[in-house]
């Protein structure tokens, strides 16, 4: 299996995951210190690949590289994204059209050229990390809220044409304690939310692995064109629960 954004966060604990079960695994990501870093902490990777997930031509050659190493692509989980924390009205030009570059854009050109490849095979599963910001509004996040939308209708319309062959999902996580998530809340900030998740805390990023494991897994093979949230009840309620 090939997995984007592979390197940290929810990347790392999906790759160490399918490792787990027995699951050769390509991690691909821009970050060469972070992959530095994945190489020693899962030294059983087939490989660890450098690619802009926003460039076409990289995520292509990136591509054939991970099909040779394996021989062949079965699971996609398409994973690569970044945020930028700003209220509406401050977002640049150049911060929109960055966050849509690797958060939609790149998102379509892995899922296409992995389908591509799964179509040819007559087989494969491809898995999107979406959020619970493509499902509701939430402020200072306007621009990744909307290409988190944009990757769960993407997902359902993927599913519907690759149908039969290949079967394709979307996960939608709430909060989870990722290095992203991280370096954007104060202290203060994240007991505020974990203050207003009914399940009292954010999710680990192992609790999203397992997710996709199964998802990915023989137990799902009538599972496609659905968008799962997983977010600790979260979205459960309107403003009457909070």
């Amino acid at each position: 299996m090939l997995i984007t954004g592979g390197a940290s966060g929810i990347g790392a604990a999906t790759a160490a995951r399918f490792l787990e079960e027995g699951s050769a695994v390509c991690v691909l990501d821009r970050d060469a210190a972070a992959r530095e870093r994945i190489r020693a902490q899962l030294p059983d990777l087939a490989e660890t690949l450098d690619a802009d997930v926003s460039n076409l031509q990289q995520v292509q050659a990136a591509f054939r590289d991970a099909v040779r190493i394996m021989g062949g692509v079965d699971v996609l989980i398409n994973n690569a994204g970044i945020s930028i924390r700003h209220d509406f009205l401050e977002i640049t030009p150049e911060e929109w059209d960055k966050i849509i570059a690797v958060n939609l854009t790149g998102v379509f050109f892995m899922a296409q050229t992995a389908a591509r490849h799964m179509w040819e095979r007559g087989q494969g599963v491809i898995l999107q990390t979406a959020s619970t910001n493509g499902l509701v509004g939430q402020p200072y996040y306007a621009d990744y809220n909307a290409t988190k939308a944009g990757v769960i209708e993407l997902t359902k319309s993927m599913a519907l044409e690759l149908a039969p062959k290949v079967r394709v999902c979307a996960v939608a996580p709430g909060y989870v304690l990722t290095p992203m998530q991280r370096a954007e809340y104060t202290d203060a900030m994240l007991e505020e939310v974990n203050g207003k998740i009914p399940l009292r805390r954010h999710a680990k990023p192992e609790e999203i692995a397992a997710l996709f494991a199964f998802l990915a897994s023989d137990d799902a093979a009538y599972i496609t064109g659905q968008v799962y949230t997983i977010d600790g009840a979260e979205t459960a309620g309107g403003l009457a629960s909070r």
